[in-house]
């Protein structure tokens, strides 16, 4: 058998600015916990060079913060203004549509109770003829009730239409003005 022998590493030379990581291992019957540290590294240091500003140079500046400032307290407050006409016009809008719904469901209500009247209505019929005139005389009914229906149902819309957009054209019609 033919002996091996041992190879000798050759040292590298550590460099200040970085130190390569160190890993310790640590073995147990039931787990192995390895720990790493983090390199470290050196930021070089620059000084910054004193210079002072001139006069003219700061003096405008201070007229760019000082416009700039004003500006953001101009977009700060229509910001605001937004933010307060899109939580009316929501609100008005949320309280438009519960109001429609609520009229939906009433016609809804009042349809079906006009449908289960004509139906008691017929079953209670003697002749052909009776059945002829109640159903034709529901149809006249109900085709009156459905028209009037529809015109509130478009009244209750046309008026939240107009109370949600309201808002909105006087929010951007003082918006012209003050940028006039």
């Amino acid at each position: 058998m033919a002996e091996s022998t041992p190879i000798a590493a050759k040292a590298k030379p550590k460099s200040p600015a970085f130190e390569a990581p160190k890993v310790e291992t640590k073995v147990e019957p039931t787990k192995v916990e390895t720990k790493f540290e983090m390199p470290k590294f050196e930021l070089p240091k620059f000084e910054m060079p004193s210079m002072e500003m001139p006069a003219a140079l700061r003096e405008i500046a201070e007229k760019g913060i000082a416009h700039a400032k004003d500006n953001y307290e101009k977009m700060k407050s229509a910001a605001e203004e937004a933010t307060d006409v899109m939580e009316d016009t929501y609100t008005t809008a949320s309280k438009g549509a519960c109001d429609y719904g609520l009229k939906v469901i009433e016609n809804a209500r009042a349809n079906s109770n006009a449908a289960f009247d004509l139906f008691g209505s017929l079953l209670s019929a003697k002749s052909y003829s009776e059945v002829v005139e109640l159903s034709t005389g529901f149809m006249r009914e109900q085709f009156e009730t459905l028209t009037a229906q529809a015109k509130d149902l478009g009244a209750c819309a046309q008026k939240v239409g107009t109370e949600t957009i309201e808002p909105i054209k006087e929010s951007f019609s003082n918006a012209i003005k003050k940028a006039a």
